[in-house]
């Protein structure tokens, strides 16, 4: 296949998967004080429904994909799209925080089953030298349930009610359900079925390389969330930006995320995960260290910061499709579905760690946010180059080895 030949329906079902299980994730935030009045609880009471969403699915994705038994990608998908759904209709229904709290927790469970699956399939369903950019595909779905998927959810709960903002998400789901049906082959993922020990399902996971990878995708996503979770305050401080300034800033830098999320598969393809992910990892701190650089000539020209953001979201979102790409190639295909799982998982303790972070440095001083970023990523940078180079050394080693004992060595 070409490089400019068409992407597949199917691809861009899994795509709207990813879409609609991520703008779930985060579009009660912008209905929050609604649900809050309703329910008539304070909004960090009723914030918890985004934390507990949050929390079930890092710890249920990786549970799932380890699960013994075996079911193809495609029933999988389609019954926690189906849940998924339905969870979502059912808040029509809801007048109390206990059930709804309920019905988040079964959408999180869906969700934890979806996205896993839908990158596990993507990679596995793309042509030879095309699963950087499958894989890419699928995350532009994640960048534009932010860019898109957040805002419109808001809007309409603005214009009908917060109910109906969840009843949206349940439409998104659905929609990728029926396109699901109608394009992933039945075949998709036959493999799955096999039913496998727990052990057989954990071996693959178990070497210094994933364990390195993970923490490689925490410490980066922590950098991320770090800067994206106190953007609005860093960029008022030093660039003096209004809440309609940052509502640009943040769609420019939403378009940076979709474009540098399309090139990170390209690299990935042309030169390879590894190769990739230390292209856009320091493509990322060089534009928090600069961001930082700027803080003492405040106020900077919001042009210049326009163009740094950019920069930052193209890279930070080039970071998935190369990780998990790594993640596959070093777990094999067989334990796909577990890799895109436990990679899921990690990418929400980064979130909760690097929010964490930088609600504790923010209170200390705005400028070192990205600065906080930066090292983060730098650590990243570090972990990623000592395991690729231990890496190297023992298959070095092997290889001499076993040149010795087959009488293969030179004089």
């Amino acid at each position: 296949m070409s490089s400019s030949s068409p992407r597949p329906a199917w691809l861009f079902a899994l795509t709207l998967a990813a879409f609609a299980v991520q703008t779930d994730d985060y579009i009660i935030i912008g209905v929050l004080p609604e649900i809050s009045a309703d329910v008539h609880l304070s909004e960090t009471v009723t914030g918890q429904l985004v934390t507990v969403y949050s929390l079930i699915y890092a710890l249920f994705a990786p549970a799932w994909a380890l699960m013994p038994f075996r079911v193809s990608r495609r029933h999988a998908l389609c019954w926690a799209l189906g849940v998924f759904a339905l969870a979502n209709f059912a808040v029509l229904l809801v007048h109390s925080y206990a059930v709804l709290m309920v019905l988040r927790v079964i959408a999180a469970l869906s969700a934890a089953v979806v996205l896993p699956t839908a990158l596990a399939a993507a990679s596995a369903e793309a042509p030879p030298k095309r699963q950087g950019r499958y894989l890419a595909t699928v995350m532009t779905g994640l960048t534009g349930a932010v860019l898109l998927g957040v805002p419109a959810g808001t809007w309409v709960g603005a214009v009908f009610d917060w109910r109906a903002t969840f009843v949206f998400g349940g439409l998104l789901g659905a929609g990728a359900l029926l396109l699901l049906l109608k394009t992933l082959p039945s075949t998709a993922g036959q493999a799955d079925e096999e039913r496998k020990s727990f052990a057989a399902l954990v071996r693959p996971l178990w070497n210094g390389t994933i364990s390195a990878i993970l923490v490689v995708t925490v410490l980066t996503v922590a950098g991320n969330l770090a800067f994206q979770t106190y953007i609005a305050p860093f960029l008022s401080g030093v660039a003096g930006v209004t809440p309609r300034v940052l509502a640009v800033l943040l769609v420019c830098s939403g378009i940076g995320g979709i474009l540098g999320t399309q090139a990170a598969g390209r690299l990935v393809d042309r030169f390879g995960p590894m190769r990739a992910f230390m292209t856009a990892a320091t493509v990322f701190g060089i534009a928090m260290l600069v961001l930082a650089a700027l803080w003492p000539a405040r106020p900077v020209p919001t042009v210049l910061v326009a163009v740094l953001l950019a920069c930052w979201s193209a890279a930070a979102w080039a970071v998935p499709p190369s990780i998990q790409s790594l993640m596959l190639a070093r777990a094999g295909t067989e334990a796909a579905a577990q890799a895109m799982a436990v990679n899921s998982s990690s990418v929400y303790v980064g979130a909760a760690l690097g929010g964490a972070m930088g609600g504790a440095i923010i209170a200390i001083n705005p400028a070192l946010i990205p600065v906080t970023a930066a090292t983060l990523v730098t650590v990243a940078l570090a972990v990623m180059a000592l395991t690729t180079r231990a890496r190297t050394t023992r298959e070095k080693t092997r290889t001499e080895t076993n040149a010795e004992r087959t009488g293969h060595t030179r004089p």
